[in-house]
């Protein structure tokens, strides 16, 4: 996993390579193993390196291969490489390195932008072309790995991180509207290409964009999710969705373990994360270690679920490691957290894992994450609501959405409050064809939108800022692909994810199976007191946060009076969604 950059001239200058090394310069926890540069006039890319695939110098970045006239900058990791290594081998390619970075650099000179289909894992890269004179850029399916784009001007800047952009200088900063409605409205989801500024975008995932040195560009979407089961699996019974589905997870978590360092396992004791764990001892891994993390227990509301995670750990004989964390550090850690920060995200588990992070970051390089097993097979508590619904738009934004448009006018001052950008998002995704129930349309979009923009990013961000690869079978393409097509009445049961559970019984024990349903809890932002709540103030009523001029001052007052009793429809703090989005402007330093 690495961080990458890159800048392109339109106007035959020669591009900025003192502004390429200030946005290397802060993604070094990214990369902190290696760095480097590469510059041929209107062009420059630049990359921080962690070390996975291939310990070997021979695989850092900017990789260059003169005779293709080819150089990459790549962040990710590709799961399937030693096969394709294999094709390219047969057809007369020859390597120099051992890991995946080569691998793409000479599948891209082969199959071109087709490659991408191709490829199993995670990704998002630049790819410049020599002779003409063109750059490629492209992101995964699901987009979990980021690709941030800044053009100002004569010139296209990219990077793995929003803040390495602002780093770099020459952006306008100033907040983009249809954003803010989305962070206030949409559980801090902005959807691709939007940020919360405006002289920022996002590659939107599956997508890849060719731009050459006199600004010409072409943008394709190369992947789309599609829901409903093949004619061939229309009769399929129940039993056999289960097998599939074991089977495709079993080839995932196998695919995920591939590297030269341990592979660990972030272990909340849900069923997700201890699957991963009952199929790692399965696969024969041995001595593996897994973390948990818990914090204090607030208005009677449990702060970890240790018990759960420590029954697996038991069960399977990991080297467990149980961080809790008090109140005071929660406190003393959230300004690195809201620096390591993309963008500004509300929910309250991005501390946990910025935390949880530091300490698997001393005893391992790469882990195993359960995101996305939710989005994918119903397991969130408003899609049985979506599917019973006779409105299911109005169902799913009701069950959400922390806002609706009249709240948000109260919440913003009059001049962002002009359209409901957010939810006519969600109506139109609704709308479009590729699924037909209620329910697919519901688990497309937060498969395709909100899981990246929330849980997906969140991981990212948090393990990234400590220079720790973070990796999730649960979004191999192939099982997303598969889920896609399964029955909603398959997935609905017992509280959701009945399928996946089911097939769990053949791994794990029962008791974390039937245990209830719970989360990564961090009570202390839920439920705002004390230091906690001091520190939200002082921001919300400070002079910097009345010169930006987005909230209104009575609301604020409301929140700040008593934040209990402004809970959002997600179990989350209104109060503190918008202290979030103030502390990271003033992280950013924006």
């Amino acid at each position: 996993m690495c961080g990458l950059a890159g800048e392109l001239r339109f106007d035959g200058q020669l591009a900025d390579l003192a502004a390429l090394a200030r946005m290397t310069g802060q993604m070094i926890s990214r990369g902190p193993d290696a760095s480097g540069a590469w510059s041929a006039g209107p062009v420059a890319l630049g990359h921080q390196r962690l070390k996975i695939m291939d310990l070997a110098e021979a695989s850092g970045q900017p990789m260059t291969d003169p005779g293709l006239g080819l150089s990459l900058v790549f962040n990710g990791a590709i799961y399937n490489y030693p096969a394709l290594r294999g094709e390219l081998e047969a057809l007369g390619y020859r390597f120099f390195s051992d890991g995946d970075t080569e691998v793409v650099l000479k599948a891209y000179h082969a199959w071109g932008e087709k490659m991408l289909e191709r490829f199993n894992g995670m990704f998002a890269l630049a790819i410049w072309e020599r002779d003409k004179q063109s750059l490629f850029l492209a992101r995964d399916r699901l987009g979990i790995k980021p690709l941030y784009l800044s053009e100002q001007g004569q010139r296209l800047r990219f990077a793995s991180s929003l803040p390495a952009l602002v780093r770099a200088g020459d952006l306008d900063t100033s907040i983009n509207p249809v954003a803010l409605n989305h962070y206030l409205s949409f559980h801090s989801v902005v959807p691709a290409p939007l940020t919360i500024i405006n002289g920022v975008q996002k590659l939107p995932p599956g997508h890849w964009l060719r731009i050459d040195a006199k600004g010409q560009r072409e943008q394709q979407c190369w992947w789309q999710l599609q829901y409903g089961a093949r004619d061939d699996e229309r009769e399929l019974p129940f039993e056999a969705w289960q097998e599939r589905v074991l089977d495709s997870l079993r080839a995932a978590v196998k695919r995920r373990n591939l590297a030269a360092v341990d592979v660990g396992v972030l272990l909340s004791g849900g069923v997700d994360s201890s699957l991963l764990v009952g199929l790692l001892d399965e696969a024969g891994a041995r001595d593996l270690k897994t973390f948990s993390i818990g914090f204090a227990d607030v208005n009677g509301e449990a702060g970890n679920e240790f018990r759960y995670s420590d029954l697996i750990a038991e069960h399977y004989g990991t080297r467990h490691h149980q961080l809790m964390i008090p109140e005071q550090e929660i406190l003393t850690g959230l300004p690195d957290a809201l620096r390591a920060m993309s963008e500004p995200m509300v929910s309250h588990d991005c501390i946990a894992f910025y935390l949880l992070s530091r300490e698997v970051s001393k005893h391992c390089r790469v882990v195993q994450s359960g995101q996305g097993a939710d989005e994918i097979f119903a397991g969130y508590h408003w899609y049985p609501q979506v599917d019973q619904a006779a409105d299911p738009v109005a169902a799913y934004q009701q069950a959400f959405m922390d806002r609706d448009f009249n709240e948000y006018r109260n919440t913003v001052q009059p001049a962002w409050a002009q359209q409901d950008h957010a939810g006519e998002f969600v109506r139109d995704h609704f709308a479009r064809p590729g699924a037909e129930s209620g329910l697919d349309k519901a688990l497309r979009l937060d498969s395709t939108v909100m899981l990246v923009e929330d849980p997906v990013k969140r991981v990212d961000n948090m393990t990234m800022a400590w220079g720790l690869e973070a990796r999730v079978p649960f979004l191999d393409h192939e099982l997303v692909e598969l889920s896609a097509r399964i029955p909603g009445r398959f997935k609905l049961p017992g509280d959701g994810k009945y399928v996946l559970k089911e097939a769990a019984r053949q791994v794990i024990p029962a008791a974390v199976i039937d245990r209830p349903k719970g989360y990564f809890p961090v009570p202390g932002l839920k439920y705002l007191q004390g230091s906690t709540l001091d520190w939200v103030r002082d921001s919300l009523t400070s002079e910097r946060a009345r010169e930006r001029g987005l909230f209104n001052s009575d609301y604020v007052d409301t929140l700040l009076r008593n934040p209990l009793d402004h809970i959002t429809p997600l179990r989350g703090s209104k109060l503190w969604q918008l202290a979030v989005l103030d502390l990271w402007l003033d992280a950013q330093g924006l």
